[in-house]
This record gives C-alpha cells, sequence and structure tokens, in this order.
C-alpha cells in the first residue's frame, strides 16, 4: 500500500490495486523466466504503481530500455514488450524480433499495448513479417495513474495537440474509459458539469459507455457528488503564468516527472572541512516528490515567498528534539529517544534537501530576468497597457508575424501555425476584447495577496487567480448562472447532466459534510491550479473537496514545447 494515496476523502490505492492486480495476471500468463522491454516513455509513469519488487515476484529478472538492432543477451523464456501504440515503435520492434530469432534458441515473445491495442500497429508488426511471433498481444489500461492523495493523471504527452490542433478523439476516449473505470471502483456519479467542446464530448462518450453496459447495474455507494469536465482551451492564459507556488517553481526551472526531479548536484554535495570543493559530484541529484514526505506536504502549496519561515521554524524544532538526548537519563528514556531517532533522522535530512531546493530557487527568482518577466506578465493579468518585450514562449504580447519570422527564423513558422489554431497567438484586429469583462467579474486580479496566510486562490501567482479554478469555485458556491454571461464569451458549451442512482444509493449529506468534487482538466493542468483547488479543499466554510485529475501535468514552456513542430 501506498500510504500517500490513502490520505484523502477519496482512497485512491484502492485504483492502484486494481491496476497492480491487472498487471499481475498478464505476467502470470507469460509462464517462466521473463525480461521487460520498456518503451522508454512508460517507466515513469509505471514506476509509481508497480516497483520492481512487484515485477521479480512474477519471475520479471531483466529490463531494457526499446532500442534498435539486437537485444541484450539474456537467458530467459519469456520478451515481453510494454510499449505505446505507436507505428514507428512496431518498426523497432521487429527488428529485435528478427534479430533475436537469428540468435537462437527460440523464445516466447509477448506484447502489452498501454494504454489500447491498435489494429494500424498489428498491421505494420504483420507487414514486418513478426506478428506471429507474438503468443500474447493485450493491451493494459493505463488510463488514470494515481500521483498523489487527490491527483490522478494519464500522462498523454500529446493530449492537447491531439485534441485542440489535430482533431484526434484518442485522447478523450482514454480520458472517458478512466471515468468509466473510476465510477467502476469508487460508485457512480450522480452529476455531471462541463465547460467546452472537449467536455461535451467525454461527457457523451461516459453516457454512451454507460448505456452499453446497462446489464452491470453499479451497486457502490458513490464516493464522488460530482464532475466538472474542463477544457484547456476554456482557460489558454493561466498555464502561460509563471508558478509562484514552491512546487509550481520547481517544475518551472527543473522540471517535475512523474513524481521525480533532478537537481544540480553541488548543492546536495555533504561539506567536509579542508576539502577545497574537491570531488564534487557530478550526477543529478534525484529526489521523489510527493505528500508522503511530510515537510514536501506542508510547503508544497505555499507561495514560495512564505516557504523560508517554515523552513526556519522546522530547523528550531528538529534542533531542539536532537537536544532532547542530553536530557535522557533513564534506560527508558534513552529507549524512547533512539526508537524516536530513524523519524528525526529523516525530519534533517528532507529539512536539508528542501532547504537547498528553496536556495536554488530563489537564486532564480532575485534575478532581473525573473523580475522583468514576472512585472510584464502581472501587468497583462492586471489589465495594465503594456508594450515591453515578452519570451516567445510565454507569448502575452501579439506581434506581426513577419516579424516573428525575422527575429526567430523562419523554421518557426509551423510552431507559430500551431499557437494561432491553439488560439495562444492572435492578430491586433482591433476587434472588442473580453479579457477585462472576464477579469472583472471573475475576479481574476487581486491587488491586496496576503502570501503568508492567503485567503483567496490569487496567492498561487502572487495576484492572479486562475480562471479555471475560479470557474470551479463559483460552479461549487453561488453555481454557474450567476455568470451566465462570462460562461458566453468563453469557448465552447457549457451543460450539465444528471447520472440517477438506484434506490438505497442516493447520498444523504450530514450537517457539515463537504461534497467531493472529481474535476478533470482536458489537456493539461498546472501545479499551481493544483495548489488553488487544495485551498479551496481546505477552506473550512468551502463546502467542497477537490479530487484532481488530468491528460498530462505540465507547466507553460513543457505546453509550448508539445505544440512545436521540430524542423528536418
Amino acid at each position: 500500500m501506498a500510504a500517500h494515496l490513502s490520505y484523502g476523502r477519496v482512497n485512491l490505492n484502492v485504483l492502484r490495486e486494481a491496476v497492480r492486480r491487472e498487471l499481475r495476471e498478464f505476467l502470470d500468463k507469460c509462464a517462466g523466466s521473463k525480461a521487460i522491454v520498456w518503451d522508454e516513455y512508460l517507466t515513469g509513469p509505471f514506476g509509481l504503481i508497480a516497483q520492481y519488487s512487484l515485477l521479480k515476484e512474477h519471475e520479471v529478472e531483466k529490463m531494457f530500455t526499446l532500442k534498435g538492432n539486437r537485444l541484450p543477451a539474456a537467458d530467459v523464456k519469456n520478451i515481453i514488450f510494454f510499449v505505446r501504440p505507436r507505428l514507428e515503435l512496431m518498426d523497432i520492434i521487429a527488428e529485435n524480433v528478427l534479430s533475436e530469432d537469428r540468435r537462437g534458441p527460440t523464445r516466447d515473445f509477448h506484447i502489452l499495448f498501454v494504454p489500447r491495442r491498435s489494429l494500424l500497429c498489428e498491421q505494420r508488426l504483420k507487414d514486418l513479417g513478426v506478428l506471429g511471433s507474438f503468443i500474447h498481444r493485450e493491451e493494459y489500461s493505463l488510463d488514470l495513474i494515481p500521483f498523489d492523495g487527490d491527483l490522478l493523471s494519464m500522462e498523454s504527452e500529446g493530449a492537447f495537440k491531439e485534441c485542440y490542433l489535430e482533431g484526434d478523439q484518442t485522447s478523450l476516449y482514454h480520458a472517458a474509459k478512466g471515468l468509466m473505470t473510476l465510477q467502476a471502483l469508487y460508485g457512480t456519479i450522480p452529476q455531471i458539469f462541463g465547460k467546452g467542446e472537449c467536455a461535451r464530448q467525454v461527457a457523451n462518450m461516459m453516457i454512451r459507455m454507460k448505456r452499453e453496459f446497462t446489464g452491470s447495474q453499479n451497486s457502490i455507494f458513490p464516493v464522488f457528488d460530482n464532475l466538472l469536465l474542463l477544457d484547456r482551451n476554456v482557460d489558454l492564459l493561466t498555464p502561460l503564468a509563471t508558478q509562484l507556488t514552491y512546487e509550481g517553481l520547481i517544475d518551472e526551472i527543473y522540471g517535475i516527472q512523474n513524481s521525480y526531479v533532478k537537481l544540480p548536484p553541488e548543492k546536495f554535495a555533504p561539506k567536509k572541512q579542508g576539502d577545497g570543493g574537491k570531488d564534487l559530484p557530478t550526477e543529478a541529484k534525484k529526489l521523489q516528490l510527493n505528500s508522503a514526505e511530510e515537510l514536501y506536504a506542508e510547503i508544497r502549496d505555499k507561495n514560495f515567498n512564505a516557504v523560508g519561515s517554515v523552513l526556519s521554524k522546522k530547523a528550531k524544532i528538529i534542533s531542539a528534539a536532537f537536544e532532547e538526548r542530553h536530557n535522557a537519563k533513564t534506560v527508558g528514556e534513552i529507549k524512547q529517544f533512539v526508537s524516536q531517532l530513524p523519524h528525526m533522522q529523516a525530519a534533517r535530512g528532507s529539512l536539508a534537501n528542501h532547504t537547498s531546493i528553496a536556495e536554488l530557487i530563489k537564486d532564480v527568482t532575485t534575478s532581473e530576468d525573473f523580475f522583468d518577466k514576472l512585472t510584464v506578465e502581472q501587468e497583462f493579468m492586471s489589465g495594465i497597457d503594456t508594450d515591453k518585450p515578452g519570451n516567445i514562449a510565454r507569448p502575452c504580447l501579439y506581434k506581426k508575424n513577419t516579424k516573428i519570422y525575422q527575429t526567430y527564423g523562419y523554421e518557426h513558422i509551423l510552431t507559430l501555425h500551431n499557437l494561432e489554431k491553439a488560439g495562444l497567438l492572435k492578430p491586433q484586429t482591433g476587434g472588442r476584447n473580453n479579457y477585462p469583462t472576464i477579469r472583472k467579474t471573475l475576479r481574476l486580479w487581486m491587488d491586496d495577496v496576503n502570501e503568508q496566510n492567503p485567503t483567496d486562490i490569487s496567492y498561487v501567482y502572487s495576484g492572479y487567480a486562475p480562471l479555471s479554478v475560479r470557474l470551479a469555485q463559483l460552479l461549487s458556491r453561488p453555481g454557474w448562472r450567476s455568470i451566465e454571461e462570462v460562461l458566453r464569451i468563453l469557448p465552447g458549451p457549457h451543460f450539465e447532466e444528471r447520472q440517477p442512482l438506484p434506490t438505497g444509493l442516493q447520498k444523504k449529506r450530514q450537517p457539515g459534510e463537504n461534497r467531493v468534487t472529481l474535476i478533470f482538466f482536458l489537456g493539461g493542468v498546472t501545479f499551481a491550479e493544483i495548489a488553488a483547488l487544495r485551498f479551496l479543499s481546505q477552506l473550512e466554510d468551502g463546502g467542497t473537496e477537490y479530487v484532481i485529475a488530468t491528460t498530462k501535468l505540465m507547466n507553460g514552456t513543457s505546453w509550448i514545447e508539445a505544440l512545436m513542430e521540430k524542423p528536418f
């Protein structure tokens, strides 16, 4: 069990155990010793649900990354390919299989498509003459991966581009399937709200899937009260703003991948007297970041300006705890101190790590470049007209395409076309600007922000309240009828669906009991938006607790990079 997945109202260990069980069942079909050949992109997501110890229990002896030519030598009976359904990967698999056949002795080959089998991929394997080599060709429905006690992600890196540029509904289908899996485990969600074209399509798919499974009545008492489906293109502004929470800044500067971050090693080298800085480590320091770590759970969602004081207080508490050893006189007292030592040492190590990370972040946030960029962003979001040059990766200011081509090179023509098609770049036509209306109605800019003890979600951007989260907040109370005009301005339809529950499964809310809303971001979500939703969940009079799901955890840089076309 992963303790950090079960701290909230919804025990996400139930989902994790379901996908682990499915994995174990597949491995047991391939009797005998095994080697797994991984599509490299899948190793991170799989690491969140199954460590090597689980694979080893099911006779997995070797693991390799999928690469061209011959596989490394392995004295095993079964070779299993874990891959996404990508045609280019089928070519590499065929190369591997053919080289193994020539090497001998005969192996049993299997392929597991994640998250769905693909007829096109199987046809490619057939054309390459290796389809018949596979004993098992199956799919593994890893649609939603639990990252934390209130966070799920599909980690579909191309979802936004597929949905909004290419008109490809594959990731929407996977989102709908993932939601059906959640309902099978946690009960039918009585109310579905949505905003945006993709949200509408996912809701329609869910309704159709439910209709197709009418024979099996879901008898599980509902855990979720509401589902809110939200298109990313309803709020294109928020991901482009610089996140100012601790976790958000770690992601902005270093990038968090599957709950891990790689950091410059020199900050984490043990300081020895008289070594003059020799033999500094060269390999990046890799740290896991989730709420299993007590200190990280406390500071991850705070505005970075509030983190220093927390670390300072923790340092004093830990120092005082270690000083207690001098007061331990009796055998009982010494024994008690020794029993607490592992926890205290872990707390001291955690504090040292996060102090080092905070120093690394501070080096960036106190730089002139960072200040200038943040000033431009905040003037734009607060409604102050500005004509300062902005970063092309944060397209707040719209220039004529020809000037951009001249400045950045004509190889970016396709990328700029993608940005325009996605709605991130627009020509200045002199038409009506709806942003002031949206900003005022939804209170997207707050002048007086308390970063230390926040009273509003705007603390996550030091003034700007993320539009997406404000929509969720207003849906909860007083309801979307109060903002009909703004909803009509924002892209896509808004809707409500009800899913009837059998008698006996309708929830009778206890006085003071909060609703549980699952909010699904179609196209990606940032850590700052997640922090804002957690802030709302913790409000004493908020009335709603949120569980967050998304197609991808992202920031402005990774989002723009996913839209970029790489020149040949």
